[in-house]
């Protein structure tokens, strides 16, 4: 079979996911400002809801970031990927298992878990992807030609490992008779806590690490401090998901415990930022932002900055008080999910695809376009959620304010929230016929590349 066959159709299949899963969420937005949209049971808005944040999980980023580490890994290691055959038959596995748990979605069959709604046997489908995930990166980390292992190596073989127990967790562990009440929900909140921390964090920092220094043409700025990010975030990420359950039915040093290993977390980050900002600072100029891949991985540390600081101060009891439940946690999630992970997966394509291709993207002017309408956009969008949260912690507070007063108070930062995503929405046909054209289109002669020069890493 070709070589990067699995790298290719997942990040195709990635991409036009990306496209489901925006549409779920602009459809989502418009039912805050238009309730009465789309008014079947099929696109109830609980039902849009969990369409959105598990075509967003499964079908889209790490889809992408799988497909993406399939290309990356052979060049780091310098070897081949372990079985193209096992991949390819994983990629097919998993499509057809996330879509057949959205069609159950769809139809209301779901599980009683924050982002793990897709119910058996899809549940257990995905799991068994996962196994032969697991099995081709080991495998090519086994039979690699390199003695050392970079630092993207060591994050992909720790998403590997934390993925495996925090997904049984979420979605196996959790649905035992035994498991129910505060018990069902620390767990539940443990995975979903974890399923940003500790499966798409080190899958995008993984990319994120190769990528920077790659495209800037200029070594990590330390790789003693890639370390410390590293065993630092394996023994901390795990403790913070009870900072979910503040003022509830979870035992009070539990939540102690989940604050201060909140608050730790800033030693693993400012090691990754320090790292990401020190390798930029230190690149030629002239390449720092050429093109969308550095604007796209510039700003998604930056999104990734503000997204792990306010974890620990939304980890703060007061703060906690007036932010949980609210647009607050919202706008949270989307920053890193969309803002971080989703810039990281985006720039992995613009650099994964040409290659695949064998020859350049299509149009770097295009993506350029794309990296500004996407990024002038999600900047207000994260805004109002976060505006609006606060406001609407406050009016919760106050036992005179009725919900519907509470309503009437958001109007504006619903509206806001569906026009900017809206123009997220948009951008991203930009983003999909650019990387669409570069594996089809008909190019000119003077853009073609020769695949030799491709292959050369």
């Amino acid at each position: 079979m070709k070589q990067d066959t699995a790298a290719k159709t997942m990040i195709i299949s990635s991409c036009i996911f990306f496209g489901f899963a925006l549409t779920m969420g602009i459809l989502t937005a418009l039912k805050f400002v238009v309730p009465t949209v789309g008014d079947i049971e099929y696109l109830s808005m609980p039902r849009l809801r969990m369409l959105h944040t598990n075509i967003n999980l499964f079908g889209w980023l790490l889809q992408a970031n799988m497909g993406i580490l399939f290309w990356i890994l052979p060049r780091i290691l310098h070897t081949k990927l372990f079985s193209e055959k096992l991949g390819v038959a994983m990629g097919v596995l998993y499509n057809l298992t996330i879509i057949g748990g959205l069609v159950c979605i769809a139809l209301g069959k779901v599980k009683n878990v924050e982002y793990g709604e897709i119910p058996p046997p899809f549940d257990y489908l995905v799991a068994v992807c996962w196994v032969m995930f697991l099995i081709n990166v080991v495998g090519t980390v086994a039979i690699r030609k390199v003695k050392y292992l970079y630092v993207t190596v060591w994050y992909t073989l720790g998403a590997v490992i934390w993925t495996t127990f925090v997904y049984i967790t979420g979605n196996m562990l959790s649905q035992m008779p035994v498991m129910a009440g505060s018990n069902q929900a620390n767990l539940i909140w443990f995975y979903v806590h974890n399923a940003v921390g500790l499966i798409f964090t080190p899958l995008g920092v993984a990319i994120a690490y190769y990528l920077i220094p790659k495209q800037l043409d200029t070594p990590i700025y330390s790789h003693k401090l890639s370390m410390i990010g590293f065993w630092v975030i394996s023994f901390v990420y795990v403790w913070t998901g009870a900072h979910h359950m503040l003022h509830g039915p979870s035992p009070h040093w539990l939540q102690t415990v989940s604050i201060i290993f909140s608050f730790s977390l800033i030693i693993p980050v400012m090691a990754v930022i320090t790292n990401f900002f020190g390798t930029f600072a230190t690149a030629p100029r002239g390449k720092r932002m050429l093109g969308p891949i550095p604007k796209l991985l510039m700003m998604g540390t930056v999104y990734y900055v503000f997204t792990c600081l306010q974890g620990p101060f939304q980890a703060i009891r007061s703060v906690n008080e007036i932010t949980s439940k609210t647009d607050w946690v919202v706008g949270h999630a989307h920053m890193a999910l969309f803002g971080a992970f989703s810039y990281y997966a985006m720039a992995g394509i613009y650099y994964v695809a040409p290659k695949l291709a064998g020859r350049k993207l299509y149009s770097e002017k295009m993506g350029d376009l794309h990296f500004w309408l996407m990024t002038l956009a999600s900047i207000p969008f994260f805004a109002v959620l976060w505006i609006g949260g606060v406001i609407q912690g406050f009016a919760w507070l106050n036992p005179e304010n009725t919900f519907v007063e509470t309503l009437a108070a958001l109007k504006h930062a619903h509206w806001m929230r569906f026009s900017t995503g809206a123009v997220i929405f948009g951008s991203y046909f930009l983003f999909f016929y650019n990387i669409m054209q570069t594996f089809f289109g008909k190019y000119s002669e003077d853009a073609e590349v020769e695949a030799e020069t491709v292959a050369a890493e």
